[in-house]
């Protein structure tokens, strides 16, 4: 990455025992070389992957048309506000999710290949196999320009061994990041450990004992910070002064959030698993948590890569808030049923409303002389397109963001079958300034993503 855009990093942060607290960028107290003349530092990209399982009802997921202007269809209108943000992306492919020669295993497969477009080895045991994914992939690249190399979140626990999808390893369908061939990177669930973690000094044992005397006094993580956010007040602007005080506001809302959900009563959900404590009892209060990790990492520079799985492949989790007491995975084996499709949509548009609300929450954070999604690539999808085939091309695909004015987006963009979805990957990599030889079964870069 160019040195310009390597300053931004250089965050203002507030420290408290146990407490290092990234800020937003801020000009008042950046350094003077960065504020010459036209030499405002260049806000850093940032990508951001999200995986939902069993596929989608593809007749109302799909535009009817291609290009500018085009209608949003049933599922996608919790995006209306934000269609001139996004590429809806037809035609993708992930081959290496096919069984070729594999058999049964289409669930497990679907999640190991998302990012990876790597052909999973067949094993329960310990011997699992997939590939570098594309997240890793810039990690290892760029992970040490921020503090945090990259953030993996989820919504269900899932298991890491065992057999999940006929002779699959549970690795497979729990983790859609993996570091090397054999490593998947565990996901974090749970809101309270992101949010500690993304406002950590480093030192665990320090930290913990901090959160434990915080407990204890029922005291905010600001109450550790605040004389250096005094100190600092003393130095900004009259638009930095608001633009902390709003950030502040921000953080401290979360974390009432956050207190509020670990003051309830333990419970389990309806997965296959219980629920660890603090985890919310609304599903969606959960996933919009982790969204708001997302963009707290992204906001501080914190970290610029993150991944969340809304569930794991092959989720039977029931959407009972939704009046669907039956279970996902089994819904998806629709048969053509219009009753089981009916709700496989109203499923389907549930997930698309909180990718809205993670794509609003970005929009109207500043970011530069933007904000933080003119500055990022948020790719949203399943690695099955029709849950009842179980196929795996045309996948159900969005690209949200304007990668810094480097994606046209507002479109219904239909690529050639058979296109590897990696080759969207590979041009994420090289807006990313982190190009690779490639990534699982990718052919190039993919076109028509810049008109």
């Amino acid at each position: 990455m160019n040195q310009v855009a390597n300053n931004i990093s250089r965050r203002n942060v507030l420290r408290g025992l146990g407490v290092s607290m990234a800020l937003p960028f801020l000009e008042s107290v950046a350094p003077k070389f960065l504020l010459a003349a036209n030499s405002l530092p260049t806000p850093p990209q940032r990508m951001a992957f999200i995986f939902v399982p069993n596929g989608v009802d593809l007749a109302n997921w799909t535009p009817q048309t291609k290009g500018y202007g085009y209608e949003l269809p049933k599922i996608l209108k919790p995006l209306a506000q934000l269609q001139d943000d996004l590429l809806v992306i037809s035609g993708l492919t992930h081959d290496k999710g096919r069984a070729n020669g594999d058999g049964p295993g289409d669930h497990a497969r679907s999640a190991s290949v998302f990012l990876t477009g790597a052909q999973p080895r067949k094993t329960a045991g310990a011997n699992i196999r997939s590939g570098v994914s594309v997240d890793q992939a810039a990690a290892q690249s760029a992970g040490h320009l921020t503090r945090l190399r990259s953030l993996e979140l989820g919504c269900e626990p899932g298991r890491s061994a065992g057999n999940c999808d006929s002779g699959y390893s549970c690795a497979y369908s729990s983790s859609v990041s993996w570091s090397s061939e054999s490593s998947p990177v565990g996901k974090e669930t749970n809101p309270r450990s992101v949010f500690e973690r993304l406002f950590s000094n480093g030192k665990q044992q320090e930290t913990d004992k901090n959160k434990l005397r915080r407990d204890a006094l029922k005291k905010s993580i600001l109450d550790f910070i605040g004389e250096d956010a005094k100190r600092l007040q003393t130095q900004l602007g009259q638009n930095d002064k608001r633009k902390l005080e709003e950030y502040l506001t921000g953080v401290r809302e979360i974390e009432r959030q956050i207190e509020r959900v670990e003051s309830e009563p333990f419970h389990s959900v309806d997965i296959d698993y219980p629920a660890p404590k603090g985890t919310p009892k609304d599903y969606g209060e959960h996933i919009r948590l982790m969204c708001d990790m997302m963009v707290l990492g992204f906001q501080t520079d914190t970290t610029r890569i993150a991944t969340c799985m809304f569930a794991d492949a092959g989720s039977n989790r029931s959407y009972r808030h939704l009046d669907i007491p039956n279970g996902h995975h089994e819904l998806s084996h629709h048969r053509g049923d219009a009753e089981r499709l009916s709700k496989i949509s109203k499923i389907n548009q549930f997930h698309v409303a909180q990718l809205a609300y993670f794509l609003k929450r970005l929009k109207s954070t500043p970011d530069g002389e933007g904000n933080l999604l003119d500055n990022s690539m948020i790719c949203f999808g399943s690695g099955l397109s029709d849950g009842d085939r179980h196929n795996n091309e045309n996948l159900p695909v969005i690209l949200a963001g304007h990668a810094g004015g480097s994606l046209d987006s507002g479109r219904h963009l239909r690529v050639t079958a058979e296109t590897p979805m990696c080759n969207l990957f590979m041009s994420m990599l090289d807006r990313f300034e982190t190009p690779v030889e490639f990534i699982g079964d990718s052919t190039g870069l993919l076109p028509g993503l810049k008109i």
